[in-house]
């Protein structure tokens, strides 16, 4: 065998295993002859009987004038799904990020259904318009000067982020303001201003996965302070360990908490942020779902109660208006120097089309108006799930009352790994939060977190009898129905 011939077939086969994986698909134009020599480094002649092959073999078919494209063939569907379906959760039982990454690989699925999904349906929020604000913007500048877009931020966004809080009872100094990437990183970034490796942080229990995985990230230390639906964190489970051993911060959710759904008291707020001075110790708060309330009025924040600077808030549009823009703030009190130069050494800057395309979408696209229908939508369809979960899971299944946000808790009875049940259930194209990635113990095995904000569909409901299905195959010895409605007492736990 010559060597032409070998680089010819090594060309096409190359060419055939893209074609097979979907990364070049039907309709696809192949690189022309010049150009694949040029960058194969192959005689024309080499890369002409390549492509003549594939056209045998039925891959590719040559257009006069136009050259190679892949063929499309009867019965294709149009879409490619490159990403297989996961057989199972990468990694053992303690790998929690393992669990994590294979239940968001599940969600990418298009059929999956999404029951695991940390964020909300796309479609209740105003994606096209934004997307319009965001050609706007850049149509407005033929020059783009990254130095514009520092921290702390573009100033009219910082303005409108101000006027939202004063809308919710917070009066926000706008020299407090730092735009960041996401909620994610402005935590990250509260972390590591007010602490260092080895440190140890109190966090509700159970907590957020991606809190946890911040803390484990930044080589800190994870103290799990019991949390309840109806108060919030345990406070005097909090000050008897701050009285035990020296905490650098606390790390809370006190609206519709992750995963819990719990809004703190009134009362319990002012405490915690006095118990917090007391010791001196900051209070990191996340209030990515405080706009999705379902009462009357927005729930007040821990920052509220704050004379001192010591609680860092930490704010995002991505749960309410915007999911894939990325834009979020912290306001971090007396640490507010440290946070915008970790800012900067961290990302450098925060995309400025995406900030001045959201200030232009908070002056002047009715945010409020869009806000109450979400809102409405998302009670309902907590309705509808608490109602699926009551009458198709086994007896013994409480689950929470979320004031707000669109996340449900349910404790399953004991005898259900819902560790089991999230393997089981990704076989079926099921994506659910098994409890165990919500806490560093075992406590949470038979637990799970539904996200309820998608529509159910006809799809949607078959999907949820087959998880309800998995669940009564897991029970030991006859399933029997549980009653149509809980009691109060069963539904707050």
């Amino acid at each position: 065998m010559s060597a032409a011939t070998t680089l010819f077939e090594q060309l096409c086969t190359d060419l055939a295993q893209s074609i097979a994986s979907g990364v070049l698909r039907p309709g696809t134009r192949l690189p022309s002859l010049r150009e694949t020599s040029k960058t194969r480094r192959l005689s024309i002649t080499t890369v002409k009987r390549a492509y003549q092959l594939l056209e045998t073999q039925g891959l590719v078919e040559g257009r006069p004038k136009s050259g190679y494209f892949v063929r499309m063939r009867r019965n294709e569907p149009p879409e490619v799904c490159l990403a297989p379906r996961p057989a199972a959760p990468e990694g053992g039982d303690g790998d929690v990020s393992g669990i994590v990454l294979s239940t968001l690989k599940a969600i990418t699925l298009r059929e999956a259904a999404r029951f695991g999904s940390p964020y909300p349906d796309p479609t209740l929020f105003p994606w096209r318009r934004i997307h319009q604000r965001m050609g706007e913007v850049a149509r407005r500048y033929s020059v783009w000067d990254p130095l514009d877009d520092i921290p702390p931020g573009r100033p009219d966004l910082i303005r409108e982020i101000a006027r939202r809080h004063l809308h919710n009872g917070l009066d926000a100094d706008p020299r407090e303001i730092i735009v960041t990437v996401g909620a994610t990183e402005a935590i990250n970034l509260c972390l590591q201003a007010v602490a260092k490796a080895g440190d140890a942080i109190a966090v509700e229990s159970p907590c957020y996965f991606g809190m946890l995985q911040a803390i484990e990230r930044l080589g800190l230390r994870a103290i799990e302070i019991p949390a309840s639906c109806s108060e919030g964190m345990d406070l005097e489970a909090l000050e008897a360990v701050l009285a035990r051993e020296p905490v650098a911060a606390c790390l809370s959710m006190p609206n519709f908490q992750n995963p819990l759904g719990f809004v703190m008291p009134e009362a319990r707020k002012k405490a915690f942020v006095e118990l917090a001075r007391r010791h001196q110790v900051p209070i990191i708060e996340n209030g990515v779902y405080n706009e999705l309330y379902y009462g009357d009025a927005p729930p007040t924040t821990l920052k509220c109660h704050d004379s001192e600077g010591l609680v860092l808030f930490c704010g995002s549009f991505s749960k309410s208006l915007a999911a894939g823009v990325r834009v979020g703030w912290v306001m971090p009190g007396r640490w507010r120097e440290q946070v915008e130069k970790l800012k900067f050494l961290n990302t450098a800057s925060t995309s400025g089309i995406s900030q001045m395309a959201l200030a232009k979408y908070l002056v002047s696209d009715g945010w409020d108006y869009l806000l109450r229908g979400v809102r409405r939508t998302l009670e309902q369809r907590r309705d509808i799930m608490r109602g699926m979960v009551q009458r198709f899971f086994p007896a013994g299944t409480h689950c929470s009352m979320p004031q707000g946000g669109y996340l449900l808790w349910v404790e399953m009875p004991d005898a259900i790994d819902g560790l089991e049940l999230h393997r089981q259930a990704l076989l079926q194209g099921i994506a659910i939060a098994p409890g165990r990635v919500f806490g560093i113990s075992e406590r949470y095995r038979n637990c799970l977190r539904l996200n309820y904000s998608y529509e159910t569909k006809a799809e949607m409901e078959a999907a949820f009898r087959r998880l309800a299905d998995l669940v009564a195959a897991a029970m030991p010895g006859p399933c029997l129905p549980p009653p149509l409605s809980l009691p109060a007492a069963a539904a707050a736990q």
